[in-house]
């Protein structure tokens, strides 16, 4: 049985929840996954911190809450130094990197950072950074495919803003294929 647990921590306002929302459902209801979720907020919704948590497996889920994330995504600094450590061992970390600056690693751990705030403002809307994330993690993990999550975006965005909710899914999973290759193109040049 395989099982991935998944943390996506930010600021209330990030739209965090949303894209754990669209994490599970592309994996169970446009996958052949099983997923649960959990939401966890501070006192206020805006501004304050919060996670949304993800268990997918290829079974059913029996115990929803995650508690050593193989993937933490996160798009605070507060997000990270209050997740970083629960890390399980060879996990990846995403984060938006002109948000977070990771400190010294676990060993074993992968890293990968988009400036998705960045990349939200070409779309002069800073609130689909979160929509970028979620293809940046399509393309970076491989756990869900590329066509469940943008059904899953497309399902889970308010009418009308579709199509750019698809672009930005589109942008974050174009960054991500160019890092990963520039990675291998990095490492095959470091063999020779």
């Amino acid at each position: 049985m395989s099982t991935t647990e998944i943390k996506v921590g930010g600021l209330g306002g990030q739209g965090v929840i949303l894209a754990g929302m669209i994490i599970g459902r592309g994996a169970s209801i446009y996958g052949e996954k099983h997923a649960t979720l959990t939401q966890a907020f501070g006192p206020e919704a805006r501004g304050s911190a919060c996670s949304a948590q993800i268990v997918v497996s290829d079974e059913p889920v029996e115990y929803p809450y995650v508690t050593e994330p193989n993937i933490l995504v996160v798009m605070s600094q507060e997000a990270y130094t209050r997740f970083a450590p629960e890390m399980a061992p060879n996990a990846t970390l995403i984060y938006e990197a002109d948000l977070v600056k990771p400190g010294r690693l676990k060993s074993g751990i992968s890293s990968f950072g988009i400036p998705s705030t960045k990349i939200a403002e070409e779309f002069r809307r800073r609130m689909v950074a979160n929509i970028v994330m979620v293809g940046f993690f399509a393309s970076v993990t491989d756990l869900v495919t590329p066509d469940a999550l943008r059904r899953s975006v497309e399902d889970s965005v308010p009418s009308g803003t579709e199509e750019l909710n698809l672009a930005a899914f589109d942008k974050g999973y174009a960054y991500g294929k160019e890092l990963l290759a520039g990675r291998s193109a990095g490492a095959a040049a470091s063999k020779a």
